[in-house]
């Protein structure tokens, strides 16, 4: 099922004049107002494969209807998504969830929706139907040779995978870790885990990379061998250039402040990108922006900050992808959520004064800092937002058009009351 641009258009043609007024009154302020709209249409966050179906818990899974039933159809999705926000141009596979059976086909299939393939995602925290060997106790750190063996290659093929369809990056996530003390030798899991690594390493293709992310806890809740963003720093350092540190926002400790982790990852050039989502209590994965829009915002001032520092282009620099599992909500409209809470946070933190914070920071004037940042974060962007879509040729109200044109009835028509999404 495709959205067609007339029905986009028409949706627009309804709600233009409101727009328009919102617009006017938000744009009067914005100081280099097309500068803001170039890089507002031009930032795209990449659409996990996984997060298209209904999310579960270890308690239950309470699928929708509708749900894609196989990589086409996923990708499908993610060109809705893509045709409704006009910032979603990419889709993110996790194998061997979604192993293309013929690359040239499904790259084909993405094209037509205007997609790309952006990294691509091994699996060692689940044992696999045709594997020999458990990761029950762990993969890359595993006490066993063949098991890291079995790991690693999963991985190369991960890679192999990518290459054939146009992606250039590898996330490794490892669920790898302990539940109980004396369970692990701490130093020989994480030795385990950089020689394997480095094994994936030397696979790589010259122009590719390798995500390391992070998470301190679950499933082992003793100990995790790549606990947090230093071990991660640490190994992304020792294997090279081409090793950076992925970030996920649910991956921490609760109060941690990710904005200063973001900072110096950044300032080391080790900060791969992000994994988006929020959380009340720890890796929930909910709704971006949905529990605390203003960390995210703090967040991005740090981004656009360092990513000027450094001349980066904004929309390219790093890498953008949403990781959340919606357990209650439509799939289709928690992503576009998703989406449109990350372009407020960008918004706000492109119209933050910076000479303005310079000087307060220079000068010690903490009320003034606090002033400068929450003047930006004050601000209503949905406007600004909404236009870069419109200029972009998507709809001004994306979740309205999705249920104007009772978008999910007719993908439960066409595929059925009953189907289960691959993924978490």
């Amino acid at each position: 099922m495709t959205m067609e641009q007339h029905k986009i258009d028409e949706h627009n043609h309804q709600h233009i004049k409101a727009h328009q007024r919102r617009f006017d009154f938000v744009a009067e302020d914005v100081k280099d107002l097309d500068g803001v709209m170039q890089k507002l249409q031009a930032f795209n966050i990449a659409i996990p494969s996984w997060a298209l179906g209904t999310g579960g818990t270890r308690f239950g899974r309470f699928s929708g209807g509708g749900e894609p039933r196989s990589l086409e159809e996923k990708i499908a999705d993610v060109g809705m998504i893509h045709a409704l926000n006009r910032s979603s141009n990419s889709i993110s596979l996790h194998i061997p969830w979604d192993i293309p059976k013929d690359a040239d086909a499904i790259k084909a299939e993405a094209k037509h929706y205007g997609l790309r393939f952006d990294a691509v995602n091994s699996n060692t925290f689940q044992d696999q139907k045709d594997a020999s060997l458990s990761y029950k106790y762990g993969s890359l750190h595993h006490s066993d040779k063949a098991v890291r063996k079995q790991a690693v290659e999963h991985n190369i093929e991960v890679i192999k995978y990518g290459v054939e369809l146009g992606s250039n990056a590898l996330s490794v996530w490892l669920s790898d870790g302990s539940n109980f003390p004396g369970q692990l030798n701490f130093r020989k899991a994480f030795q385990n885990t950089l020689e394997s690594l480095q094994e994936i390493y030397e696979a790589l293709p010259d122009d590719w990379k390798v995500w390391i992310e992070y998470k301190p806890f679950e499933p082992n809740f003793y100990s995790t061998t790549i606990g947090d963003w230093g071990q991660s720093h640490l190994l992304a350092s020792k294997l090279g250039k081409k090793a950076l540190t992925l970030v996920d926002l649910g991956h921490h400790l609760p109060n941690t402040n990710i904005e200063q982790i973001v900072s110096l990852l950044l300032m080391e050039e080790k900060l791969a990108g992000f994994h988006f989502n929020d959380s009340k209590y720890g890796d929930d994965d909910l709704t971006v922006g949905s529990i605390n829009p203003y960390q995210l915002f703090l967040i991005f001032n740090e981004l656009v900050e360092g990513m000027d520092a450094r001349g980066l282009n904004h929309a390219t620099g790093i890498g953008w992808m949403i990781d959340a599992s919606h357990n209650v909500k439509d799939p289709i409209e928690d992503l576009l959520q998703s989406v449109e809470a990350i372009k407020i946070a960008y918004a706000q933190a492109l119209l933050v004064d910076t000479a303005a914070l310079a000087a307060a920071q220079q000068g010690n004037d903490v009320a003034k800092a606090q002033e400068v940042l929450q003047a930006a974060y004050r601000t209503d962007v949905r406007p600004l937002i909404a236009e870069a879509r419109l200029r972009e040729g998507g709809a001004l109200d994306p979740i309205k058009a999705f249920r104007e044109q009772e978008v999910r009835a007719g993908l439960i028509k066409q595929r059925g009351e009953k189907t289960v999404a691959t993924g978490l």
